[in-house]
């Protein structure tokens, strides 16, 4: 009778499907991230419906604006560029806006490459940081996986941006840049605010942030730090990345 109650404690918890992890990245994401630290680390289930998503938002920005239209409209947006573009000739303003313009078409037709890229990237800062600065003992696969599934929220900006496209957005008025409401920065313009406060506002947006409250819980989960480590390893990356950017912004403002 021992011997079949210590064979049962010996066997191994059942995990979680791919599909109860997603669904439960949006419900009860400690569940998922519990799971992965058990050793269960497919990521492709998430990375599929991503890009789905980015795929429908790449069809609406091409049969209803024209990535042509992009391009003029990301030019129009960096006054010192337009000025430029606007001296130039002729033929190297075609030209330039062509580069644009599959520059940024392909871009995010490069989507699935780009996001594998990024997520490693992604997970080889956060590993360091969360091992060397806070003690952590993460794994690099779990720490891909969990960015994988923290980044999950990003659908529905896609999904919205999609919406706003086919509910009548004025061609001209889309910025790529900037396509769904989800930050303060979709309500204004960068001419009027300058282009480091319109940076700030772009960057303080409510998916990026409910991806970074994920990934933090995530990776200090996988890490076995608390939760506040998590949250100051992925939050202080995302702090400097946003301050960068602002400047740049307006250095080149």
């Amino acid at each position: 009778m021992s011997d079949m109650g210590e064979q049962t404690a010996a066997e191994p918890v059942q995990g979680l499907t791919q599909w109860q992890r997603v669904a439960n990245t949006f419900t009860a994401p400690s569940k998922t991230f519990d799971d992965i630290k058990q050793g269960n680390k497919s990521w492709w289930l998430p990375f599929l419906i991503s890009i789905a998503f980015v795929y429908v938002f790449f069809a609406a920005v091409t049969v209803r604006v024209g990535w042509d239209q992009v391009a003029q409209n990301a030019i129009h947006l960096n006054p010192k560029a337009e000025a430029k573009l606007d001296q130039a000739p002729p033929e190297q303003r075609a030209m330039s806006l062509k580069f644009t313009q599959y520059a940024m078409e392909g871009g995010l037709a490069a989507s699935p490459i780009i996001a594998i890229a990024g997520t490693a990237i992604a997970a080889v800062v956060l590993l360091g940081t969360i091992n060397f600065v806070f003690g952590g003992r993460a794994k690099f696969g779990s720490v891909f996986t969990v960015w994988m599934f923290a980044g999950l929220p990003g659908i529905i900006k896609f999904l919205l941006g999609t919406v706003v496209i086919f509910a009548g957005l004025a061609p001209e008025s889309f910025n790529m840049e900037n396509f769904a409401p989800t930050n303060a920065g979709a309500f204004l313009s960068a001419q009027d605010v300058g282009p480091a406060l319109y940076r700030l506002a772009t960057a303080v947006d409510v998916i990026t942030i409910w991806t970074m409250i994920l990934a933090g819980m995530g990776l200090a989960a996988v890490a076995g730090v608390k939760r506040s480590s998590g949250y100051l390893a992925v939050f202080g990356w995302w702090a400097i990345l946003t301050l960068v950017g602002v400047g740049f912004a307006a250095l080149r403002g």
